[in-house]
């Protein structure tokens, strides 16, 4: 336990909370409090007052269900996208790479997650209904299906294929400059600018 060997209390909880964050260990974490205890009081208070801002004033916007500061996000709110053309991502971290590329044009519509039983997390658990919400109610001619190419992903992707091969718009998928297994956010702006250009229709 931290209390066992850390001469403070108040480190050993610092640094409990912090190695709570995905991909930080306990060393790392004590990295991390003994750098803010470095810092000017008032910069600490800036930190800390970040966090609480991003979690009690963002948004999940309405549309895509990206992180966003009102209610619609930038993106959705934009004249300047294309807004017939839909990219469903896993997750943030999967946006925030295809925009690097600056490649694509269109808006987006964030899952929040990928299906996967095994891991008890259902299509209703996921934002598939909104997506065909989307699909039905706007002038949607294509969904770019942008999921990792995991087992997961490809299984999701087939299942939103089957939601929305009713309505009369255009189907297609990331081309295989991704390899099998790869996860988008860490895939090379270069490889994914083109694995979106040259985008494919979907096949069961």
């Amino acid at each position: 336990m931290f209390e066992e060997y850390f001469p403070s209390q108040l480190l050993a909880n610092a640094v409990k909370e912090f190695s709570k964050l995905p991909g930080i260990g306990e060393k790392t974490a004590l990295r991390l409090v003994l750098h803010l205890l470095k810092q000017d009081t008032e910069q600490v208070k800036q930190f800390a007052q970040a966090l609480v801002d991003l979690k009690e004033k963002s948004y999940r916007c309405r549309v895509c269900h990206n992180i966003s500061d009102n209610e619609v996000c930038d993106i959705c709110a934009s004249p300047h996208r294309d807004h017939s053309i839909v990219c469903v991502v896993e997750d943030i971290h999967d946006l925030l790479a295809i925009e690097r590329t600056h490649q694509y044009n269109g808006t987006y519509h964030v899952l929040q997650g990928l299906i996967s039983p095994l891991e008890g997390v259902r299509p209703s658990d996921i934002n598939i209904d909104t997506l065909e919400n989307r699909v039905k109610q706007s002038d949607i001619k294509e969904v770019i299906l942008a999921l990792n190419t995991t087992t997961e992903g490809e299984a999701t992707s087939m299942y939103i294929y089957k939601r929305l091969s009713r309505y009369d718009i255009k189907i297609t998928t990331i081309a295989r400059g991704v390899a099998f297994g790869d996860e988008l956010q860490y895939t090379d702006e270069i490889t994914l600018a083109r694995s979106i250009m040259e985008r494919q229709p979907f096949k069961k």
